[in-house]
């Protein structure tokens, strides 16, 4: 990633790279503006001029951490090439994001906040679904390509995510499970892509 050249976006790089440090070893509460400010190095006025608040400061670091690894989710759909080898890369991004241990570490903590203050991660988890509508997109080009059989496309990403994150995702942020193995990566992905192929594409084009 080419480094910000502006001023202002190195300082907003910095807010939110020490963000992220603290919100992973202090959690949300624990975790201050004044702090964040002095760990980035600038002052608590700069934080909050790019940050109205700490929710949206933590919200943000979130997005930002997923978003460094999961931006190939945006793959396009091309009718030219099969159905398998663009579904595999597109999950194979999605496990790489999800093996990321920054974005594991936050999103643990946000589990956490969860349980007590529910309205504070919802907001959060609207933004990282905004950021999975590539995947939906997806389906929806193939669909109005005639490869798939008519279904709801938010209801096939739903499955098609849910099959990798049940690996790669929930046992390592709600029970400490280390990041999913490499070795492992394709193995999921190639069984989470067969298995909605089996149920959505249309016959000649599930292989």
């Amino acid at each position: 990633m080419t480094p910000p050249q502006r001023l202002t976006d190195r300082k907003r790089l910095a807010i939110l790279t020490a963000a992220a440090e603290q919100f992973r070893s202090l959690g949300f509460e624990a975790s201050s503006m004044d702090k964040i400010a002095a760990n980035a190095g600038v002052s608590k006025r700069t934080v909050y001029n790019h940050f109205p608040s700490k929710d949206e400061l933590f919200a943000e670091t979130l997005v930002a951490l997923f978003e460094r690894s999961a931006a190939g989710l945006d793959l396009p759909y091309r009718s030219d090439a099969s159905l398998r080898a663009q579904l595999t890369e597109l999950m194979t991004i999605k496990v790489r994001a999800m093996a990321d241990q920054d974005f594991l570490d936050l999103a643990r903590v946000a589990i956490a906040e969860a349980m007590h203050q529910p309205e504070r991660v919802g907001a959060i988890v609207t933004r990282l679904g905004e950021r999975e509508e590539g995947v939906t997109r997806w389906i929806r080009a193939a669909l109005a390509d005639g490869k798939l059989k008519e279904c709801d496309p938010v209801f096939a990403a739903t499955l098609l995510q849910g099959q990798v994150k049940a690996m790669a995702f929930w046992p390592q942020v709600t029970m400490g499970a280390p990041p999913l193995a490499q070795e492992l990566h394709g193995a999921v992905v190639d069984a989470a892509v067969s298995m909605f192929l089996s149920y959505f594409a249309q016959a000649k084009h599930a292989a």
